[in-house]
């Protein structure tokens, strides 16, 4: 359930798509600029295997993410979260008994 959600969390940040999105428009520049070398066949075969390329960094630079970040903390902060939520509802289930108790005097 943390890796998970952790992993979500990465996910919706948006940084893998902005990575992917940058090296793109990078390769699309560079080929623009030097596009008196290129054919325009060979531009777009390199542009979309460039766009391959960074998409399958991107998934090894999240999958090394989520392989190396320590987890424990998050664990522990859900934890203590938890037995938060338990000791809330206990509390309140006593403060309702005694509230009836007080009632039937």
């Amino acid at each position: 359930m943390v890796i998970e959600r952790f992993s979500q969390d990465v996910l919706n940040t948006g940084l893998f798509r902005l990575y992917t999105a940058t090296g793109f428009f990078a390769t699309l520049i560079f080929f623009v600029l030097n596009s008196h070398l290129f054919t325009p066949m060979e531009m777009v075969f390199w542009l979309i295997l460039s766009t391959v390329l960074f998409k399958a960094l991107s998934n090894l630079m999240f999958g090394l993410i989520i392989a190396l970040f320590n987890l424990d903390n998050k664990r522990d902060e859900l934890d203590l979260k938890y037995n938060e939520e338990k000791i809330d509802a206990m509390l309140s289930e006593l403060n309702i008994k005694d509230i009836e108790e007080m009632s039937k005097k």
